[in-house]
């Protein structure tokens, strides 16, 4: 019997830990999942008889080490911050190690190590990242294959509302950490390379440099950049591509929204908001308007917006940032983290709605003399709250990395990502079968 241990059985763990379950008794897999939440654990795993769960706090080293010794692999669905510890053990103790997070240059530090003990850490084998970087390589490696020059690359993935779902004026409800949606593009500007011309944007103006995208059968979406896009150069072998941009999808609209916040401050985390647990929504809003004496705080909105988005008066109306009761309650809160309250008492999915995640590869490249385009989109609906399209997406890729790993079909060792044949090749097949699968239009521009 092969053990495999799961650290964390939060939202994105629930598609893993029933793809897991569903084949423990095939390949004789005892699931050991580490979680404060018992009851989180036994509603995932549903009394299979394969399951373990296990109430320990996985930060604490001193009680996470003594099950790491016993596994056969390890998966860490716990914060980004806690990969590279949990690496080390893996390490010390010969045990490969799954994490759907970027390879922090922590992380990176241990590859040397982790070659020596003969133990892989796969990371960045999610959705975004790790979906667009399988179906991205499967694409150039092909175009390399066939002698083809690759001269754009633009890749965009957002966690959005099933059309079904889609009920409110901003299009959007929060299907993943409401956090980092708040604090999205803070933190240093987004690059890209454009025609051969470097780019950057800094965070003041990010939602308002958007690129227009259209899906078949799911209408028109907007691109915002996504962080540095320029390491993904090397990453993928086009280290001469003359465009690659990495983008985040929203609907129409959402952005030049969000970026009447972002222009007014609401978003800011740097400091606190005096009296702040005292503060009603009117009051929040007016204190990053002017003081004009007479002049309701709508109508000084709306002279912000000013005539170019005043159609979007709506949206915030909805918010209730104009309603005078106390529904706050935060002492020495920022101004984000009051956004972030209401935005939760608002953008908050109904029990029967479902999420859906879309991501679309634009490819142009150059083969005998002619130029190409390649347009490959993936659509997926979450089946329920539960089993969200966000959780199957992450889950699915680590699940069946986890399996294949477990067979003996993965002979890498080091730290890694998931760029390479021998594991994208039939991650993507199974994903396809399991339903995540990818849509390719080909045309000839010139």
């Amino acid at each position: 019997m092969q053990t495999l241990l799961i650290l964390g059985a939060g939202m994105s763990a629930s598609s893993l830990i029933r793809y897991v379950l569903g084949r423990a008794e095939k390949y004789d897999w005892e699931i050991r999942i580490v979680d404060q939440q018992k009851e989180l654990i036994e509603r995932k795993t549903n009394g299979h008889p394969r399951a373990v769960a296990l109430t320990f706090d996985a930060l604490n080293p001193a009680e996470r080490l003594p099950e790491i010794k016993r596994s056969d692999l390890v998966i860490s669905m716990l914060p980004p911050r806690f990969h590279p510890d949990v690496a080390r053990e893996c390490i010390a103790h010969g045990k490969h190690l799954i994490t759907p997070s970027y390879i922090s240059s922590e992380m990176a530090e241990l590859d040397d190590e982790a070659k020596k003990a003969g133990v892989l850490i796969m990371n960045e084998i999610g959705v975004d990242p790790g979906i667009d970087h399988m179906s991205a390589m499967a694409i150039i490696h092909k175009l390399k294959n066939e002698g083809a020059e690759i001269t754009a690359f633009k890749s965009f993935c957002g966690g959005l509302l099933a059309p079904e779902s889609d009920d409110n004026p901003w299009n959007y409800k929060f299907t993943w950490n409401p956090r980092n949606v708040l604090l999205a593009g803070q933190g240093g500007a987004s690059c890209f390379i454009d025609h051969n011309e470097y780019k950057y944007i800094p965070y003041h103006r990010l939602f308002s440099r958007l690129i227009h995208v259209n899906v078949d059968g799911f209408g028109d979406f907007e691109g915002y950049a996504n962080r540095d896009s320029l390491a993904y150069r090397k990453t993928y072998g086009i280290e001469s591509v003359p465009t690659i941009f990495r983008g985040t999808l929203r609907r129409p609209d959402f952005s030049t929204a969000w970026n009447v916040f972002i222009e007014l401050g609401m978003t800011d985390d740097s400091y606190k908001m005096e009296r702040s647990e005292e503060l009603t929504p009117r009051n929040f809003i007016n204190a990053f308007l002017p003081y004009v004496p007479n002049m309701p705080v709508e109508e000084k909105f709306k002279l912000f917006l000013g005539k170019s988005r005043l159609h979007l008066f709506e949206r915030f109306d909805w918010l209730g940032l104009f309603d005078g009761e106390k529904v706050f309650g935060l002492p020495d809160a920022s101004p984000a983290q009051l956004l972030q309250q209401l935005l939760e008492t608002k953008w908050v999915l109904n029990p029967t709605d479902k999420d859906m995640l879309v991501m679309v590869h634009e490819f142009e490249y150059i083969k005998n003399g002619k130029t190409h385009q390649i347009l490959s989109s993936m659509v997926n609906i979450g089946e329920d709250q539960t089993y969200t399209a966000m959780s199957n997406t992450v889950g699915l890729p680590v699940g069946i990395a986890a399996k294949l790993i477990l067979l003996g079909k993965i002979d890498l060792r080091g730290v890694t990502l998931p760029i390479q044949p021998e594991v994208y090749t039939p991650i993507l097949e199974e994903l396809s079968e399991l339903g995540i699968q990818f849509t390719e239009k080909e045309q000839l521009l010139s």
